[in-house]
C-alpha cells in the first residue's frame, strides 16, 4: 500500500483512507453550520458507517498513538466512546460477547464522553437539550436499523455504484464478512459468489416487503383509491404495449392482495390467457374476490422454466434476482414495476406521487 503523509501529521497506511479524513472535515463544519437534530443524527449514522467501521478494521496511522488520538477524536464528534463501538463490533464479527474489561481505551474514552458533554451542558444547555440529544438518538437509531437490514435474512450485500461511492463501498457487507480485514477500497473486487444480494440499501431494505403489501392493504379498503392506482397503471402499459411482441400467456409474480396487474391486462388483452404466480396464500385469497373471469392462480414460486409466458411481470416488491430474470432468455418480454429513478430502453412512468414507474424487457427473436 502507499502511504500518504499528512502536513505535519502522521504517516497514513493507505493513501485512500485521505479521504476519509476529509468526511470527518466535513462532518465537523455541518456541525458548526446547522446543529439541528436531523443534521446530527444523519451525521452521525453516516460517520459510523464510514469512518469509524472503516478505521475499526483497518486503523489508519501507522503509528499507534496516532491511532489513539484519532479515536478519542471520533469519540468526542459521535458522543460515543469508539472502544465500546470497536468491542462489540469486533464480537459482532467473532460471534461471541463482546469482553468489555479488556477493550484497550474504554476508562479513557469513556471519560472523556462524560466530561465532553458535562461541559456542553453548562456552556450550552439549550444545544445539548434540543440538537444533540435527540440528534444522537436519531443517529443511533438509524445504526440499529442499518445493522439490522444488512443481517435481517442473512448477511447481504448492495452493489449500487452511488450507495457505495457515498458510504465507501459499506454495501459490500457480504464480502466485508468474508474478509473484514481487507482494506475498503479492496471490496468491490472481492466478490463472494451465492451470497445474498440486495437492489436496496440496508437502511431502506424494509421496502422490500412488509410496508409495500401494507400500501395494497390500505388500497384494498377504499374504491377511490383503489379507481386511481388502477387508472395511472393503466396508462402506463397501454404506453408500452405497442413495443411488446404478440402475446397469447401472461403470467403476474406476486399479484396477490390488489391483482392490479391482472384487472388491467384483461381489459387491455381480453383473449390472452393470464395466470398469478404468488408464493403467499393469504395474497392469493384476498385477491381472488377482485380478479376478472378466467383467471388462474397458482400458489407457488416464480420459475420461467415451469412458468412459460409471453409476457412475465414482476411487481416492485419482488424478492429475487431481477437482472438474472432480465438476462434470462427464456422469457420473451418482461414489464417490470419499478422505481421512478430506474429506467430503461423501454420504460413509460405510471405517477411521480408513487414514485413509480414500469419498464419492459423484449428479447430479440434471433436470440
Amino acid at each position: 500500500m502507499r502511504a500518504f503523509a499528512l502536513p505535519g501529521a502522521r504517516v497514513l497506511v493507505n493513501a485512500r483512507d485521505a479521504w476519509l479524513l476529509g468526511a470527518v472535515a466535513i462532518h465537523v463544519g455541518l456541525l458548526i453550520v446547522a446543529p439541528t437534530p436531523g443534521v446530527i443524527g444523519v451525521l452521525f449514522w453516516w460517520t459510523a458507517n464510514t469512518v469509524a467501521h472503516n478505521f475499526i478494521h483497518t486503523p489508519f496511522f501507522r503509528d499507534r498513538r496516532a491511532n489513539a488520538a484519532f479515536s478519542s477524536g471520533l469519540t468526542l464528534l459521535l458522543g460515543v466512546p469508539q472502544a465500546l463501538w470497536r468491542a462489540r463490533h469486533l464480537a459482532h464479527h467473532a460471534g461471541c460477547d463482546a469482553e468489555l474489561r479488556r477493550a484497550p481505551g474504554l476508562r479513557r474514552e469513556t471519560l472523556l464522553v462524560c466530561a465532553w458533554w458535562g461541559a456542553l451542558v453548562v456552556i450550552v444547555p439549550d444545544v445539548v437539550l434540543f440538537a444533540y440529544a435527540p440528534g444522537l438518538l436519531i443517529g443511533l437509531a438509524l445504526s440499529w436499523h442499518q445493522g439490522h437490514y444488512e443481517h435481517a435474512r442473512g448477511v447481504t450485500s448492495h452493489e449500487g455504484r452511488l450507495y457505495n461511492a457515498l458510504f465507501f463501498n459499506d454495501g459490500y457487507h457480504a464480502e466485508h464478512h468474508a474478509r473484514p480485514g481487507r482494506h475498503w477500497s479492496e471490496l468491490p473486487f472481492a466478490p463472494s459468489p451465492g451470497e445474498r444480494r440486495s437492489r436496496y440499501p440496508a437502511v431502506v431494505r424494509f421496502l422490500e416487503t412488509h410496508p409495500l403489501d401494507a400500501l395494497e392493504r390500505v388500497a384494498l379498503r377504499s374504491t377511490i383509491v383503489r379507481e386511481r392506482l388502477l387508472a395511472v397503471h393503466e396508462r402506463a402499459l397501454r404506453e408500452l404495449l405497442p413495443a411488446l411482441p404478440p402475446i397469447r400467456r401472461i403470467v403476474i409474480v406476486g399479484g396477490g392482495l390488489f391483482p392490479r396487474s391482472a384487472i388491467i391486462l384483461r381489459r387491455l388483452l381480453p383473449d390472452a390467457q393470464l395466470v398469478i404466480v404468488d408464493a403467499e396464500s393469504e395474497s392469493l385469497a384476498a385477491a381472488v374476490p377482485l380478479l376478472p373471469h378466467g383467471v388462474r392462480t397458482i400458489h407457488a414460486r416464480f420459475d420461467p422454466a415451469e412458468h412459460v409466458a409471453d409476457l412475465v411481470v414482476l411487481p416492485l416488491a419482488f424478492v429475487g434476482d431481477r437482472d438474472a430474470l432480465a438476462a434470462d432468455p427464456t422469457i420473451a418480454a418482461l414489464v417490470i414495476h419499478d422505481w421512478i429513478w430506474v429506467r430503461r430502453e423501454l420504460s413509460a412512468p405510471v405517477a411521480w406521487w408513487l414514485l413509480k414507474r414500469m419498464n419492459a424487457i423484449v428479447r430479440d427473436a434471433a436470440e
